[in-house]
């Protein structure tokens, strides 16, 4: 019997001249996704707000690798955004295989002394954008029978993280949406995947502006991205980046809930700096 293509028997081979979306891909993980998907030989849409450092990433991965890559500049804090890259990929063609939703963005501090249209923002592209992108894009993956779906959560879904209250729970959002829609659709080929990653060097912590001290134990936005690559590949529901965080992960859900918000709040809060 000749082998399955999509089965996942050669992992390395899985987006090989397949067509990948990724959104957020001018910095951080959604760029090492980027190159990592390249140098399998998957052809790549990429999507964000600077077109300038998509159009750098492109030139470079199409070069390097020799893969097709298209790009589409677009604002996720749009609720219109969605479907306009739906839009763009269907009117070239494009049968998305792979859809990363990768981009996102938190807000550190009190939350009732930050922005309201900020937190807003937030909520639109870190859960709203990932609903509607993933609603756009499953019905195919499901009526072709394969397509595959990872979306990058955090590991600040699994509690309550105070002075990032908000982005905590967005990331919840992304980490719950996965797992359910993932039981969904397995039936019919489709994979789906939620990634949570702990602190990463990327530029998060410069647009939350949280404090050094929560990024003291990061890891690389190239490791993160290899484990949520692996972890789809493999067929995870979910998977957590770095030995750490999951054995944090474990720990936390042994604990009462109380005890973890306010533990993570002598962490995180800004008296700690005193």
């Amino acid at each position: 019997m000749a082998p399955n293509p999509h089965n996942g028997s050669n992992p390395s081979n899985r987006w090989k001249a397949k067509w990948a979306l990724i959104t957020g891909a001018s910095a951080g993980i959604g760029w090492a996704l980027a190159e990592q998907l390249a140098a399998r030989g998957a052809h790549l849409v990429l999507t964000a707000r600077r077109t300038d450092r998509l159009q750098e990433l492109a030139a470079a991965l199409a070069g390097k690798h020799g893969v097709k890559v298209e790009i589409f500049a677009a604002d996720l804090a749009r609720p219109e955004a969605p479907g306009e890259i739906h839009g763009f990929t269907t009117g070239k063609g494009i049968d998305v295989e792979l859809l990363v939703n990768n981009a996102g963005f938190g807000v550190y501090g009190y939350t009732h002394e930050a922005p309201e249209s900020r937190l807003l923002e937030m909520v639109q592209v870190n859960c709203s954008a990932v609903l509607h992108l993933t609603r756009l894009y499953l019905p195919a993956m499901v009526a072709r029978r394969h397509g595959d779906v990872l979306i990058v959560a955090s590991t600040a879904a699994f509690q309550a993280v105070p002075f990032i209250s908000a982005y905590a729970a967005t990331k919840a959002f992304d980490l719950i949406f996965a797992e359910g829609i993932a039981e969904e659709v397995r039936q019919f080929g489709v994979r789906v995947c939620a990634l949570c990653p702990g602190s990463t060097n990327t530029e998060f912590q410069q647009v939350a502006r949280q404090p050094d001290r929560a990024f003291r134990y990061a890891e690389t936005a190239e490791k993160v991205a290899r484990v949520g690559l692996e972890g789809l590949e493999r067929g995870k529901s979910c998977v957590i980046s770095g030995a750490k965080n999951r054995w944090m992960v474990t720990s936390e859900r042994l604990a009462p809930r109380s005890f973890v918000a306010h533990m993570a709040a002598k962490v995180m809060g800004p008296q700690s700096t005193k």
